[in-house]
């Protein structure tokens, strides 16, 4: 940069800042300001033109008084007119006004791109940085669209200085990080990869950066950088610190520049070329190398210099995770420093050894450390250090230390710091079931659980011991037997007293031989407890005590006199009184049959993931290593077999649930499909028909703001779809049940069936508030054109909005035709007098109509060949959206509703399937050809169906599921 003359020192505007900071109050300063803000506008006004020298030092002094926190409304013409200025100080002044107060819709911009773009063609290298550094710091839209295509023919040209090529490179970055879709490199990508070959090391480093953003969003344009990083690597790694003097920090050649070069090689897989890939494990097995030699300086920044490269290094190790011997070394490098006197260090290691501890070649290595990483666990004083070894711990455990580290853990949860004390837990549980082989051992885990940290057991935990005891009939007693003991305790936490309802509710008769735990023996363990609970937790209790009239005849007499006492049937809770006086009315008129169908034990529950490995990852920090990752890498056994997803509601027991129910609770209770073979109506349902001799009752009419019933619903029109309501849909591809919809006030919840043609949806409605909704209504609508192409009866109603309804409403649907939109259903009511009105896409979608079909290797590929016209195929190459894991392919290929078909494709990764679309009109052959490229992440999804607007919409809907 030019040096700064005598002159332009700016005496005026030096006065001024010095007023300004010998003004001894808030007022004064004020006043000053406005008395110059006044003395500033007049001489921009006057008549007289103001030399250069007068408008930089003016712009200079508003821009002081913008910074100061007081907002200026002129002077940005003058600042635009210094942009024309051949002094550097007057553009200078310019430039740095416009990037600080000229907003991205001023009428200024096109004067302002005029005089940028003439900077840029005036060749004079300090004008052109000035010019790339404006553009960089308003990094507008407007800014993209004019220079996005100029910058890169600067940055390329051969005549082009170095400081402008920096310019160019870090301002074409800030451009594509803003608006991505205005930088196309185009014709420009080879040469700016060979700026990684260029002698100054300046513009390398910026390139560096610029190219390690672009391959991030296109791999396949940008490979050809990897053999230049590795080429400029190697010379970095193996020269002396005298060879790079001028990049050369406290003893470390070019830190900066080593890091974003293994930065830019965790962008893509290992090299293919064997040269390549040697020279790359060559400077690797350097860098390592010189983490072990004596420290050149004992500054501290050296060891931050060096640490950051050997960091990146041991990060690009674990992201090729195919040289076995870097690996290890890598772990017995990060071991060295768990020992570290530098918090620092042990944090980032044990970091580190969290991912190590996934690959199948230094899982071994990383277990060395266990003594370490509990003993980090126990001493550390650092909050996050002490989370990070948690973390590790629960990333090495497999079969053989499952029980020392739940072990170490527990004992560690009795001291846990508040703020990871619900991870820990979440952790224990997941370990517990994951590695149980003594399924004993997981029950006795699990209420020790409860008991050390119960505050913190979600119900997403006490939910899953049930779903396993209920699945495993040989634990079933011991849980029994243990629950009982357990809630002997004096103090006994409210989950314990949850889990202990639930299980002596349905297998109490396995320890009712002992006089010691007899029938009425366990009724009054549990009813001492009743009192000291929530609402949820004493609902739980009445089903309980139902079961325990159907289990046990001889507590009858003393059950009913505890439901018919006042405090149950007269309760302010209106949910606690309907289940006292329904639970008394059945088991007074109900016959023994009818009893035993209506309380009959629960069904298993389905095979499914366990649902705590999702809690434990919303859970998770910035910068934890993700639990599905660690989980897809350990596969080895000690899975339960038999757990169902979905929290186990307690009012399946019975009857409905709690009537205000916890914010994150599953107020539906159908997160994951039914048993298989249950009806579609909740058990509350069945109560009904026990009690009335007529049908079903009629649909409650909607309440109105006074309390009254009324059937009248708000006036105003439908709201538009939510702008996350596509996304919402696309969830429900792949399967039939789940949450549809949260917000703070509503959750609903859909459950739904497909048979050929036909199919019908139940639609559940949660209030997560205490209040009640008023004027609860819904419709359900097909739009434009959809309406000839489906039918959709509405069977929802309005509801009064209690907790939630006890009863499903329903929607039919009838496919006519094909069909590509989906049905809206609007819902309205008022909460505090205010009106809530939303519109939701339901999830029905051309492929719930699919019928599975069967085919043989040859019967498929003879029909593909007959699907061979243009129309008639839709294809699709896109990157993976989620993880490649083989299991959960199948499953969603499953949920789509069609055939999967094995040994039929000649290579054994690709999956095909075949199914047949029902419609009222006509039926819609479809085959389909699934072909993941794991190396790449990448898929190429191809669709032949017998009519093309099939084909497409199919291709639309699945390439969003992969």
């Amino acid at each position: 940069m030019p040096a700064v003359s005598k002159g332009d020192g700016m005496r005026g505007l030096a006065v001024f800042i010095s007023d300004i900071r010998n003004c001894k109050s808030k007022e004064a300063e004020i006043k000053r300001i406005n008395k110059e803000l006044a003395n500033i506008r007049s001489k921009f006004k006057g008549d007289k033109a103001l030399d250069g020298y007068s408008k930089k030092k003016y712009v200079c002094k508003l821009l002081f008084i913008f910074l100061l926190g007081h907002d200026i409304d002129f002077g940005h013409m003058e600042a635009v007119n210094l942009l024309s200025s051949n002094k550097y100080t007057e553009k200078q002044i310019g430039y740095l006004f416009i990037s600080v107060l000229v907003n991205s819709n001023s009428e200024l911009i096109r004067l302002i791109n005029n005089a940028i773009k003439n900077d840029l063609s005036s060749r004079n290298p300090t004008f052109m940085c000035l010019a790339l550094h404006c553009i960089a710091n308003v990094g507008s839209r407007e800014m993209a669209e004019a220079f996005a295509s100029e910058i890169p023919r600067i940055l390329v040209a051969g005549d082009t200085m170095d400081s402008v090529k920096q310019s160019a490179a870090l301002c074409l970055l800030r451009l594509y990080k803003t608006s991505p879709d205005l930088v196309m490199m185009g014709e420009w990508t080879s040469r700016v990869v060979h700026l990684l070959n260029d002698q100054h090391m300046g513009v390398v480093t910026a390139a560096i950066s610029l190219i390690t953003c672009l391959s991030q969003k296109n791999p396949d344009e940008f490979k050809t950088c990897v053999s230049l990083a590795v080429s400029r690597l190697s010379r970095i790694v193996s020269s002396a610190s005298t060879d790079l003097q001028d990049y050369t920090y406290y003893f470390v050649p070019a830190p900066w520049l080593s890091c974003k070069l293994l930065r830019l090689l965790q962008c893509y897989p290992p090299p293919e070329d064997g040269a390549v890939k040697g020279r790359l494990v060559e400077c690797l097995e350097t860098i390592l190398n010189k983490a072990q030699e004596p420290p050149k300086s004992k500054k501290v920044q050296h060891s931050n210099a060096k640490n950051a490269i050997l960091f990146e290094a041991i990060s690009l190790i674990i992201h090729y995770d195919s040289e076995p011997n870097l690996l290890v070394r890598a772990c017995n490098q990060l071991g060295q420093f768990l020992q570290h006197r530098e918090t620092n260090l042990r944090y980032l290691a044990l970091e580190s050894m969290c991912t190590l501890a996934s690959s199948e070649f230094s899982h071994e290595a990383v277990k060395t450390h266990i003594e370490t990483v509990i003993n980090a666990l126990k001493t550390e004083r650092d909050v996050s250090v002490r989370q990070r070894a948690a973390d590790l711990l629960y990333a090495m455990c497999d079969r053989s230390n499952a029980k020392q580290i739940v072990a170490e853990m527990l004992s560690y949860l009795e001291t846990a710091d508040y703020s990871i004390r619900e991870e820990m837990v979440l952790k224990v549980a997941i370990l517990a079931e994951k590695y149980a082989v003594d399924y004993s051992w997981y029950v006795d885990t699990i209420l020790n659980l409860i008991r050390i940290a119960g505050d913190y057991v979600s119900e997403e935990v006490w939910y899953r011991v049930i779903q396993i005891v209920i699945n495993r009939d040989d634990v079933q007693g011991y849980a029994a037997k243990t629950v009982f003991e357990a809630l002997q305790a004096p103090a006994c936490h409210e989950n314990m007293v949850k889990v202990g309802g639930y299980i002596l509710g349905e297998f109490g008769n396995l320890i009712a031989g002992d006089p010691r735990s007899s029938p009425l023996v366990q009724f009054n363990l549990l009813h001492s407890k009743f009192h000291l609970c929530s609402v949820p937790t004493r609902a739980l209790l009445l089903s309980a005590y139902i079961k325990f009239i159907n289990l046990f005849p001889e507590t009858k007499a003393t059950i009913q006199e505890v439901l018919r006492c006042d405090s149950q049937i007269r309760n302010s809770d209106v949910e606690l009184q309907q289940r006292a006086v329904e639970y008394l009315k059945l088991s007074s008129i109900a016959s023994t049959d009818v009893l035993a169908t209506v309380l009959e034990e629960m069904p298993p529950f389905p095979e499914r993931e366990s649902s705590i490995l999702a809690k434990l990852k919303k859970k998770k920090g910035p910068g934890a290593v993700s639990v599905t990752e660690l989980e897809d890498n350990k596969r080895e056994g000690g899975e339960l077999n038999g757990e169902g997803d979905r929290g186990p509601d307690p009012a399946a027991m019975a009857s409905s649930n709690a009537s205000t129910p916890s914010p994150s609770a599953d107020l539906l209770g159908i997160r994951s499909a039914a048993p298989v073979g249950a009806a579609p109506t909740s058990v509350g349902s069945l109560l009904v028909d026990v009690f009335s001799e007529a049908g079903p009752a009629a649909p409650s009419a909607a309440v109105n703001d006074d309390g009254f019933l009324s059937s009248a619903s708000p006036s105003e029109d439908p709201a538009p779809p939510l702008s996350e309501a596509d996304e919402l849909l696309n969830k429900f591809v792949c399967k039939n049940n789940g949450v549809l919809f949260e917000n703070q006030l509503l959750q609903i919840g859909i459950k739904s069936e497909y048979r050929q043609n036909l199919g019908r949806m139940y639609l559940f409605y949660g209030n997560k508030t205490s209040v009640q909704f008023a004027s609860f209504t819904t419709t359900v609508s097909c739009p434009g054109e959809l309406q000839s192409q489906l039918n959709a009866s509405d069977q929802t109603s309005g509801t009064t909005g209690r907790g939630w309804s006890p009863d499903p409403t329903g929607t039919q649907h009838r496919v006519l035709t094909d069909f590509s939109d989906a049905p809206l259903l609007n819902i309205k009511f008022r909460y505090g007098g205010a009106l809530q009105n939303l519109t939701l896409k339901l999830p029905v979608t051309i492929n719930k109509f699919f019928q599975p079909t069967e085919m043989t290797s040859h019967d498929f590929f003879q029909r593909w060949k007959q699907l061979s016209q243009p129309q008639q195929e839709a294809q699709k190459i896109f990157k993976a959206n989620h993880s490649m894991d083989t299991e959960v392919l199948k499953a969603k290929l499953l949920g789509l509703g069609t055939a999967l078909l094995d040994d039929v494709d000649p290579n054994s990764e690709n999956y095909v399937c075949a199914g047949v679309i029902q419609t009222k009109g006509q039926q819609v052959g479809c085959l389909l050809r699934l072909e993941p490229n794991g190396q790449a992440q990448m898929y190429r999804l191809t669709l032949r169906c017998s009519k093309d607007s099939v084909s497409r919409r199919l291709c639309e809907l699945l390439a969003e599921q992969f």
